[in-house]
């Protein structure tokens, strides 16, 4: 049974309209050009600044922020890849958990503000980030290193994990995944009566979405949907998922693929959630960031 909290909330997420952003093409469409026209802020809140360093450069035309614990020297490196159905920039969520992983974790965070979908598309996305993980895992330092994705930015996350797997069999010390978007087919039978349910997705929109992102490539391809990829010799991962959210099915599947080849695969699934509910302020999201704040404790000690 949810907290009555979480009730509370996803009860609040339907009266704002949030399933609003997703209902159609046409409302994609829409976001899309009011993007082209008044770009979206994907600046970090001033506070995180009184208790972290932050810095930006730039890969390619990729702004990266760097976000380290002030006055200590980080145990481990986290790259944090946001969601927004690859449409919607980095939003204050994101940073809330991201000031979290800093300061209760002591990580140095890697942040991209990766460009979004229809100009950013994944035969040109996947790559990138791939780069950027290879970069931090290679960069030596104490402690392992830590790839967090939510939503779009886990399937993003997860696929940039798979390609840098194939080009040079490195990987991070774990994988997590918060909400998963790794099918952008939604073709799984289960999806309809989630919909109905789900407080924050909705199908159409999500589908236009994603075919925006896919570009020239079919919505079926790895790079695209990395559930259709291979799991083997992934490093471990850990799944968040909530029983009202419709992309649930794709955390299901993914748990049912790695472990039929051995990957090993930590998984929380909340009856009652919804989407992305480690980025809530409600008592399971505080449970779940606890618990990824132990893992990237747990990677401070690798060497």
């Amino acid at each position: 049974m949810p907290s009555l909290r979480s009730r509370a909330l996803s009860v609040a997420l339907i009266a704002a309209g949030r399933r609003r952003r997703f209902a159609s093409a046409e409302a994609v469409h829409a976001r899309v050009a009011e993007s082209a026209r008044r770009p979206a802020s994907h600046l970090p809140p001033r506070s995180l600044g009184r208790v972290a360093e932050v810095s930006r450069t730039f890969v390619g035309a990729w702004p990266v922020y760097e976000v380290s614990p002030r006055g200590a020297e980080p145990t481990a490196r986290v790259l944090y890849v946001h969601g927004g159905g690859y449409i919607h920039e980095l939003v204050r969520p994101h940073w809330t958990m991201i000031r979290t992983l800093v300061t209760q974790a002591q990580a140095r965070v890697v942040v991209p503000a990766y460009i979004l979908a229809p100009r950013g598309t994944a035969d040109r996305t996947v790559p990138v980030a791939a780069d950027l993980l290879s970069g931090l895992i290679e960069g030596g330092g104490a402690g392992g290193t830590v790839l967090i994705g939510d939503s779009a930015g886990a399937g993003l996350a997860l696929a940039a994990a798979q390609r840098l797997r194939d080009r040079t069999g490195a990987q991070p010390s774990r994988i997590v995944l918060i909400s998963p978007w790794l099918d952008l087919t939604m073709s799984h039978p289960d999806q309809p009566a989630l919909e109905a349910d789900d407080p924050v997705l909705a199908r159409p929109g999500l589908l236009e979405a994603g075919r925006l992102y896919a570009g020239t490539l079919a919505a079926d391809d790895p790079q695209v949907s990395p559930l259709r990829g291979s799991f083997t010799g992934l490093a471990p991962m850990t799944v968040f998922t909530g029983t009202r959210d419709v992309l649930s099915p794709d955390s299901r599947e993914l748990l049912r693929r790695a472990r039929e080849v051995g990957s090993e695969v930590e998984f929380h699934e909340e009856p009652g959630l919804p989407h992305v509910y480690p980025l809530l302020p409600v008592p399971e999201g505080r449970a779940a960031r606890d618990r990824i704040v132990e893992l990237i404790r747990a990677a401070a000690t690798e060497e």
